[in-house]
């Protein structure tokens, strides 16, 4: 009997076990190859060397399979245990145990390729009635007052921007519209949370439509075409953050703006709270700033103001002593106001925009009692009571009666002009008044 082919006998043919595996092995690759298989996923192993081996059944047949590293290398998911499944390869026989087996060269999720085929059709109705259209893209708010959120409370996304939002934005109130996202129910579901959500009063500023990722299967329910439109209808804002970042759904091309991730979405509508802190402390470092400008320009105005009055020097004193007074008030309200801050940052509400005006209006008023004092000063209030500001011939100021003698010729400046006066006679405080002779 020969190893390499069957041996004639008067029983019969007699085969060698190596050689008709071999036999078999070469009639099945000739009679079906390549083979395209469908079945579910069971027993799925993945070996340190990168081989993965796996059995395909169904209700009546089981099937040995290998997938090598080269091939297993390219698939786009992790096949796991009782998904159904698309295997495309050679059927051959692994003679060292007499095994029919089916080494796979490509997979790929059941029906995969009928349904890729119905998404891409959908999209190009809907990419044609402009639904897609760039041009419709809104921009989203830089603080939204309030975030609505669709996605099903028991999803892992829900976790997920829940906490992104939490850590970045905690003053912001988040309304959750619950939907299935998954399953027969789950588009009807999507289009009614996304209803509520819009009839809101007040409204939310933008709204996120999340869910984890998963197969062509598991995401279909955003591939919807009244979804599609319920999308296109929003009066505010929506980011779509739908599955992982290598998949696409008709919902992310409606959307405003596309997410890879749940996570992403939040982070996408949520600046953090530090960033506006840090606006915030530069706001308020210019307005200190400015306030402290404004108050040396009005000390500039008091000096200048002091030097024309001459005397009435006290009372420039005393009115000078007053504006220093209040312009250390000003000074020490704008220290505490910044300590106050510091305080605040941690319990930073979202009033920020009411309570800034608020701040800087008290400073204007205070900036105005400052300025209207100063205008008290000013030496035509003085002349309009009834006084008059004297001058000598050579213009300095008379404020005394020694120095004026009879005959000497006077200035007085009144309120509305000057004129020429002469010294008919000179009584100083505590005398008797005398004739001119």
């Amino acid at each position: 009997m020969s190893d390499n082919g069957p041996v004639s006998t008067p029983g019969g043919r007699v085969w060698a076990v190596g050689a008709l595996c071999q036999a078999v092995g070469n009639t099945l690759e000739a009679r079906f190859n390549p083979v395209t298989v469908r079945g579910e996923i069971s027993g799925f192993t993945k070996a340190s060397s990168g081989h993965c081996y796996f059995s395909l059944k169904d209700e009546s047949g089981q099937l040995r399979s290998a997938m090598f590293r080269r091939a297993a290398s390219l698939l786009d998911f992790v096949p796991r245990d009782g998904d159904q499944v698309e295997v495309r390869g050679r059927l051959t026989v692994y003679e060292p145990r007499g095994d029919l087996q089916l080494v796979a060269e490509s997979l790929r999720r059941a029906g995969q390729g009928a349904l890729f085929e119905q998404f891409l059709q959908r999209k190009a109705k809907l990419e044609a009635e402009g639904l897609f259209d760039p041009a419709r893209k809104r921009s989203l708010p830089s603080m939204p007052r309030a975030i609505g959120l669709v996605t099903s409370t028991g999803a892992a996304a829900l976790h997920d921007v829940v906490t992104a939002l939490r850590r970045r934005v905690p003053h912001i109130s988040v309304v959750l519209s619950p939907a299935a996202v998954q399953g027969a129910n789950a588009p009807a579901e999507l289009v009614r949370a996304l209803h509520a959500l819009y009839a809101m009063q007040p409204p939310v500023d933008v709204i996120l439509l999340v869910r984890g990722g998963g197969s062509i299967e598991d995401l279909w329910a955003f591939n919807d075409e009244a979804l599609a439109r319920t999308i296109a209808q929003s009066p505010v804002p929506i980011v779509s953050g739908v599955g992982h970042e290598t998949d696409f759904t008709i919902a992310d091309f409606c959307a405003d703006l596309r997410a890879p991730t749940p996570t992403a979405a939040a982070e996408l509508v949520s600046a953090s709270q530090e960033l506006w802190l840090g606006a915030l402390g530069l706001i308020e470092e210019r307005l200190v700033g400015a306030l402290g400008s404004r108050i040396d320009v009005l000390g500039q105005r008091l000096d200048l103001a002091a030097g024309r009055l001459a005397r009435p020097s006290a009372l420039v004193a005393r009115q000078r002593l007053r504006l220093t007074y209040q312009a250390q008030r000003l000074h020490y309200a704008v220290l505490s106001k910044t300590q106050r801050l510091g305080q605040a940052q941690t319990h930073l509400q979202q009033d920020f925009p009411r309570q800034l005006k608020r701040s800087f209006d008290e400073r204007r008023e205070r900036l105005q009692r400052v300025a209207s004092r100063l205008r008290l000063l000013d030496p035509a209030l003085v002349l309009q009571r009834g006084y008059a500001w004297l001058t000598g011939t050579e213009g300095r100021a008379i404020t005394s009666v020694s120095q004026l003698n009879v005959e000497d010729l006077v200035e007085a400046r009144l309120v509305d002009g000057a004129v020429q006066v002469t010294v008919k006679g000179v009584r100083p405080t505590g005398t008797r008044p005398t004739r001119p002779s």
